[in-house]
């Protein structure tokens, strides 16, 4: 067990005359950055200095953040050693997830800082996430240290996206730090702005324990190990500790700090961040945000806490349905590293047995996807992606998350008075000459409420528009502009329940849920679709779209023929007249009885197509 970053914290001293308690030596700090503005990058270049060398070989990972490929959108914490003037600051990162499905997590984690880099990318300028979480983090009393990324690429403007930083954050540009990550020039001057600027956390070793839970793991071994950052108190192993969230009660078996990997410590003081375990078994109980206590010694918890709520479902079936035991293991070992992703069992007439799992968003669901087919080898078909309804009763409200469960609006019978969906604040950075394009696109998508105004000025090529409006989350789509958004509620929407009819019956597995001024077209373009896929059948097969008891579209597959005149060489054509009135009597009463089974494949090529 290594002793030293605690020793070091604890014993050390400024002056001659009184020692300096620990935690002014200490300083919590976060990076903000959109995706691929060097966030990862900088991070290793911090932390060299705590990493062995032989451990940077050939061979290994370069990257000491993301040794995951998921972890590339997510974010993990790091502590590091730095010696300036003969005295040796503890400097803790506590790095943020970069996509926007995280968000939550994000301001879970800025409220473990006292200040944090604001990073920004010379050639790309300043994008969406990193506005709206520059915002979250001057609301919490952050200091903020400007950094601008990527000088050395022939592309860097540095000049013109300093005057983008000034007009957009009203820094001033002779504070901010010039850096290339990738290759070191300028990391000295941000560890002298860290140690400088950021003020040091605050806290009393003498008052109860108070630890904030801000992030966590799963160890096959060990259970979940929770990322802690200490407001009050201290903690060491053998320690009975209570969440305030759940009120269950834990012994502390291991504590320590990531060096960037996990060294265990003695114990860990006010201000410092570090990990424990503490047999806990279930992710699920490691709330994000949530405050934990020495027991006997409750304590207010930390404000604002809120569990995470998912934003996006989607149905998730095996391709072979022999295969959904494996599947339904796999994903809850998943789940057990994955504390977000809620999970309910689902069964379908068309897909079989599966799983309705939740998700923080759509970038989440293709990183859990990705997960389950990479590290357990699963061959999934995974439903259009729904976001939660709320369905207004007379005397109650319901929210539904899957299509099948949607009632039909239109029928007096059901009793709803209104339908509600969840709706968002989105922002987008584009630049001036797609400005009325991206309105166009806006407008397509439901948008409302839009406004917009200038981040720079410039010449037309330079100059960047910040558009904001409140958009319906279902209408999100993907793409290469900066865009962020918030959650801003539900709103009343006029909804309706779209259903898929093979020769007359229905297929659950692709109901959809859709705004009633878009039906027609969905509805014709989902069975074009449907009929490219579905193989023909020995009898005529209608396809149709339906919303409510109308037929909004239909296409019809023909039937396959078998030739039965082949076999007759003359006489008279009543012959020939009645075996193809006999086969016509046969594909009627076939019809009447006949299933349309959609193969698996038809329903991946479906699920899994872009939109035309």
């Amino acid at each position: 067990m290594e002793e030293f970053p605690c020793d070091v914290i604890r014993y050390a001293t400024f002056s001659d005359e009184a020692p300096v308690t620990y935690f002014i030596l200490c300083r919590n700090f976060s990076i903000i950055a959109h995706i691929d503005h060097g966030k990862s990058t900088l991070a290793d270049r911090l932390l060299t200095g705590t990493i062995k060398k032989k451990e940077q070989g050939q061979g290994k990972n370069e990257q000491v953040l993301d040794k995951l490929k998921v972890e590339r959108e997510r974010g993990i914490t790091g502590t590091m050693i730095h010696e300036r003037d003969g005295k040796r600051f503890m400097l803790n990162l506590i790095d943020t997830p970069g996509h926007v499905d995280f968000a939550w997590e994000v301001s879970r984690s800025l409220a473990a800082c006292q200040g944090a880099l604001l990073l920004v990318d010379a050639s790309q300028g300043v994008q969406a996430q990193s506005l709206s979480v520059f915002h979250s983090a001057k609301e919490r009393g952050l200091k903020i240290i400007p950094v601008l990324n990527k000088i050395d690429l022939p592309a860097a403007q540095p000049e013109r996206i300093a005057a983008q930083i000034q007009s957009t954050f009203g820094i001033d540009p002779s504070e901010i730090i010039s850096i290339s990550a990738k290759t070191g020039k300028g990391v000295d001057a941000v560890l002298r702005a860290i140690i400088d600027c950021i003020p040091p956390p605050s806290g009393q070793e003498t008052e109860p324990l108070k630890a904030f839970l801000f992030d966590s793991m799963y160890d096959k071994y060990r259970g979940v190990i929770s990322l802690i950052s200490l407001q009050h108190g201290v903690i060491q192993k053998g320690d009975k500790i209570m969440s305030c969230h759940t009120r269950k009660k834990y012994e502390v078996t291991e504590i320590g700090i990531m060096h960037p990997e996990e060294v265990p410590v003695s114990a860990l003081h006010p201000g410092q961040v570090g990990y424990i375990a503490c047999n806990m078994k279930d992710s699920s109980e490691a709330h994000i945000g949530d405050t934990v206590y020495h027991v006997g010694q409750a304590v207010e918890p930390m404000p604002g806490f809120k569990p995470a709520r998912a934003m996006v479902f989607a149905g998730v079936f095996p391709i072979e349905n022999s295969e959904f035991p494996k599947l339904e293991e796999s994903i809850n070992r998943l789940t057990l590293t994955d504390r977000s992703v809620t999970v309910q069992r689902e069964s379908s007439t068309a897909l079989g047995q599966g799983c309705r799992l939740g998700f923080l968003g759509t970038l989440h669901m293709d990183v859990f996807r990705q997960r389950l087919e990479d590290e357990y080898d699963a061959n999934v078909i995974i439903t259009s992606p729904t976001v939660p309804y709320k369905i207004i009763y007379h005397d109650r409200e319901v929210f539904v998350s899957n299509p099948t469960e949607f009632p039909d609006v239109s029928d007096p019978a059901s009793r709803v008075k209104e339908v509600h969906e969840p709706v968002v604040k989105a922002s987008i950075i584009v630049p001036e000459e797609y400005f009325g394009d991206m309105m166009e696109l806006c407008y397509s998508h439901r948008a409302d409420e839009l406004d917009h105004k200038y981040l720079d000025s410039g010449t037309d090529s330079s100059s960047r528009i910040m558009l904001t409006c409140i958009i319906p989350l279902n209408e999100r789509s993907s793409g290469f502009a900066s865009f962020d958004y918030e959650d801003a509620g539900y709103k009343r929407s006029d909804l309706a329940k779209m259903s898929f009819l093979l020769n007359a019956k229905p297929v659950d597995a692709l109901a959809l849920v859709v705004h009633r001024s878009q039906q027609d077209a969905i509805g014709r373009q989902w069975v074009k679709k449907l009929h490219k896929v579905i193989p023909r059948q020995l009898f005529e097969v209608p396809i149709q779209a339906a919303v409510g008891k109308k037929v909004i579209a239909r296409e019809t597959l023909s039937a396959m023929r078998a030739d039965v005149t082949a076999g007759l060489y003359g006489g008279h054509y009543e012959r020939k007249m009645k075996h193809l009135e006999n086969q016509k009597e046969g594909k009627k009463r076939l019809k009447k009885m006949g299933k349309v089974e959609l193969p698996q494949e038809a329903f991946f090529d479906i699920l899994s197509s872009k939109t035309s």
